[in-house]
C-alpha cells in the first residue's frame, strides 16, 4: 500500500506511565475498514476493557464511511481485540494485581491490509509527574537547539 496509516494516541504518553506493549487484531465491518483507511479514526479518548473473556477497545472513534448506505456502522461501538489466549491471560493478571488499565497507543494497517492496534500496560501519571515530563520534553529541545547550531 502507498499511503500508510498510523493513528497515534498522542495523549498516552503524557498521562500515562507506558510499561508493556501488545499488538491485537481488530474485529471490523466492512464500513470501519473503510473509513480506517481513510484515516477517519481516533483513539485518543479510546481504552480497553474485558468483558468475559474477551478484551474490547471501547470509546474509538471510528467515523462513518461517506459512501456508507443504510448498513453503515456505529462510530463508537464496542470492537472485539483478537489476541492469543496466552496474552489475554497475561494482561488480565498484571491488570487485577497492580491497578493499572490498557490504552491504545497506535492504529494502524499492516502490510497484509488488516487494521492492527497496540496496546499499552498503563500506570496513570500524578499531575507532578506530567509537569516532570513537561520539563524534560523542554530541555531536550534545547539540547537539540543547542547541537543544531
Amino acid at each position: 500500500m502507498s499511503n500508510t496509516i498510523n493513528i497515534k494516541n498522542r495523549k498516552a504518553a503524557f498521562e500515562f506511565f507506558l510499561m508493556e506493549e501488545f499488538t491485537a487484531g481488530i474485529q471490523l465491518t466492512g464500513t470501519e475498514i473503510k473509513s480506517i483507511r481513510a484515516g477517519k479514526a481516533s483513539i485518543t479518548e479510546a481504552y480497553c476493557t474485558f468483558i468475559g473473556n474477551e478484551l474490547f477497545v471501547r470509546n474509538m472513534h471510528v467515523a462513518e464511511y461517506t459512501m456508507g448506505s443504510y448498513n453503515n456502522h456505529e462510530p463508537k461501538r464496542d470492537r472485539k481485540l483478537l489476541l492469543t489466549r496466552r496474552e489475554l491471560r497475561k494482561i488480565f493478571n498484571k491488570i487485577t494485581e497492580r491497578g493499572l488499565t490498557i490504552i491504545p497507543s497506535l492504529l494502524y494497517i499492516d502490510e497484509k491490509g488488516l487494521a492492527k492496534l497496540t496496546i499499552v500496560i498503563a500506570k496513570g501519571k500524578k499531575l507532578y509527574d506530567k509537569r516532570e515530563t513537561l520539563k524534560h520534553k523542554d530541555q531536550q529541545r534545547d539540547i537539540d537547539r543547542e547541537t543544531n547550531k
